[in-house]
């Protein structure tokens, strides 16, 4: 690949050369006899990442945002639903569910925590509830949320509530097992870690939330993410036939074929493994430099980016320019209140799976150089 300035925000990460080359097709109609067979084995391999035999992904053109449109499916007027806040994300997932008609009740954790499993069980068993949503990686704090945790909890205390994962800053980087888990909803996309550049929204149902669907007393309220459209066309490329609904980002699905082809290439856990290595390693090296990450604990902070405050002294419109300089984009923070006080670093995909890349040394080095060019002395 040319050299170019490496993107280590929290998503779009880098991609491989393949999954690049992968989009370089000729024009190719959605209905294409060579096309047909790629989709199907996208939505197997979607079930592979997840480590699930029976749910139901979709894969449809949309930024990740589509992914929590697609509660409109689960969703009627008036549905308890509880929500572990761990950030801005957590927050807006609420605003989505609220818009169409939910009445959500919050567990907020302080900034870099998330809500304990002990106040989880006095939630559920003070109230009924549809669905227990959490945001698995917040990446505007880098919190890593006990998925594992909570669903077991909320089966235990609740089995027909659903257990729903906004996964997308973690399918691809975080350990998740969803049918093992007894998980619900996963909602992600294609550019953090699966590595494909942004435009496909990716979302793998349980039998148990297509059952919701299926029995739900009211209409869906929505026309272009409404399953009733979309899970035809799932089923129909699945079977290597196909069918219509809206014109699919044939190139983007390409591209994703490649990678969930690397991906799915090894063991789960391998990729698993080596994000939380790599992960573990960075935040050394951040508190090696004197600095502190926004998760508070090991345990808590995310495999796939790292949340960081800044150091006295320095500030955001100076530190991220001073990485660009040096090849390297990061992003700042965007906590309402705290926006200015932190910066934000991704570490998934090629970047951590392949090492000889370098590309991890890179943002520690110029990390370094740029806080001692701002004068900060750790």
């Amino acid at each position: 690949m040319a050299p170019h300035k490496l993107c280590m925000i929290p998503g779009p990460i880098e991609f491989h050369e393949d999954v690049l080359a992968a989009m370089s097709t000729p024009a190719t109609s959605h209905v294409d006899p060579n096309f047909v067979p790629i989709y199907g084995e996208v939505i197997e391999m979607v079930r592979k990442v997840l480590l699930s035999e029976t749910a139901q992904p979709f894969v449809v053109s949309g930024s990740c945002t589509l992914g929590w449109d697609m509660m409109v499916n689960l969703i009627e007027q008036g549905d308890q639903v509880l929500s572990l806040n761990t950030g801005y994300f957590g927050d807006n997932f609420t605003d989505c569910m609220e818009t169409y008609g939910a009445k959500v009740t919050t567990l907020r954790a302080e900034v870099g925590s998330r809500p304990s499993i002990d106040a989880l069980k006095e939630a559920l068993n003070a109230n009924k509830y549809k669905a227990v949503v959490l945001t698995h990686v917040d990446t505007s704090t880098g919190v890593l949320s006990d998925v594992k945790a909570v669903a077991e909890t909320v089966k235990s205390i609740s089995p027909e509530t659903l257990v729903v994962v906004d996964g997308v800053c973690s399918v691809g980087s975080e350990e998740i097992r969803f049918d093992e888990w007894k998980l619900d909803l996963v909602i992600s996309g294609s550019q953090k870690g699966l590595g494909v550049p942004p435009g496909l929204s990716v979302v793998l149902a349980s039998q148990q939330a297509i059952n919701v669907f299926k029995t739900r007393q009211s209409p869906v309220i929505a026309y272009y993410s409404n399953w009733k459209k979309w899970l035809p066309i799932m089923e129909a490329y699945e079977s290597r036939k196909p069918a219509y609904f809206a014109t699919p980002a044939v190139q983007l699905i390409y591209a994703l074929h490649a990678s969930l082809k690397a991906i799915t290439s090894q063991p789960m856990e391998v990729r698993f493994d080596k994000h939380r290595e790599v992960a573990a390693n960075f935040r050394q090296s951040i508190r090696d430099l004197g600095l502190k990450t926004v998760a508070q604990c090991e345990e808590c902070s995310a495999n796939g980016m790292t949340a960081v405050w800044l150091p006295e002294g320095v500030e955001i419109p100076q530190l991220v320019p001073a990485l660009a300089s040096k090849g390297v984009q990061i992003a700042g923070g965007i906590l309402s209140g705290l926006a200015g006080k932190y910066f934000r670093i991704g570490h998934m995909g090629i970047s951590v799976t392949e090492p000889e890349r370098g590309h991890i040394a890179k943002v520690v080095q110029a990390l370094t150089e740029s806080l001692n060019e701002l004068g900060y002395k750790a």
